[in-house]
């Protein structure tokens, strides 16, 4: 849930062709998901790779491991990567990501999943356009929600061991509204980002910033599909 800033590193204020980066960001971003959803839909209907999954949890800490590998890996090396080994670091996380996903399917109904992504996808647009037409400066709402976002890590490790309903839905309904704080805040550093510097950076470098908004935003929306489904299958188990 880390995350970086690298769009902090590149060159002084100019004015450039608009969202130029946002929109490379937008469209890896829909790749990533486009890939995690394919991927768990198809391991899914698998039920020799689900009884491999589903019972042996050796296998399920070793694809969080890489999962958790993966996002640290181009969180710190993304300023120094080629373009082909950040595209492969965040497909492959995306890839990866759908294979973990796919145990959704056997713990939540199709109907609550679908409700949940639809309800993210509108969430996930709504903030993103607010960020990218407001005015206001949201470095105050991505600092409370990065804090949120620890207070949140900490109630879900206490009521591992507590297994409180109650507990467990308002992190959910909390853990939403930081990823949407989080959705913005992040959107306007990438905009920003795009406004000052594009024409400073060269061609490997706005790939690189735009392979790595893909992945903020990817795990912004990631983690607010997830809370939402807790939210909505609460009756599904």
């Amino acid at each position: 849930m880390a995350q970086n800033n690298v769009f902090s590193s590149y060159g002084s204020d100019v004015k450039i062709k608009e969202r130029n980066i946002l929109k490379n960001v937008y469209g890896w971003m829909a790749a990533g998901l486009g890939i995690t959803g394919i991927t768990a839909f198809a391991v899914a209907g698998n039920p020799t790779i689900m009884r491999m999954l589903l019972g042996n949890t050796i296998s399920l800490l070793l694809l969080f491991a890489v999962e958790f590998g993966l996002v640290i890996y181009l969180s710190a090396k993304i300023k120094t990567m080629s373009r082909n080994t950040a595209t492969f670091a965040f497909l492959a996380y995306a890839f990866v990501t759908g294979i973990t996903f796919s145990s959704i399917f056997y713990a939540f109904s199709i109907a609550t999943i679908y409700k949940a992504f639809i309800t993210s996808a509108a969430m996930f647009v709504g903030m993103a356009l607010y960020a990218q037409t407001t005015k206001k400066d949201l470095s105050g709402v991505g600092y409370y929600s990065s804090m949120a976002l620890w207070g949140i890590i900490i109630s879900m490790f206490i009521n591992f061991f507590f297994k409180s309903a109650m507990l467990d839905y308002a992190i959910s309904v909390i853990g939403v509204f930081v990823f949407l704080g989080l959705t913005a805040w992040d959107v306007q550093k990438i905009k920003r980002t795009n406004e000052q510097f594009v024409n400073q950076m060269s061609e490997i470098d706005i790939h690189r910033a735009s392979i790595y908004g893909a992945l903020t935003l990817y795990l912004d929306f990631i983690n607010m599909f997830l809370f939402l489904l807790r939210i909505f299958g609460g009756n599904d188990n």
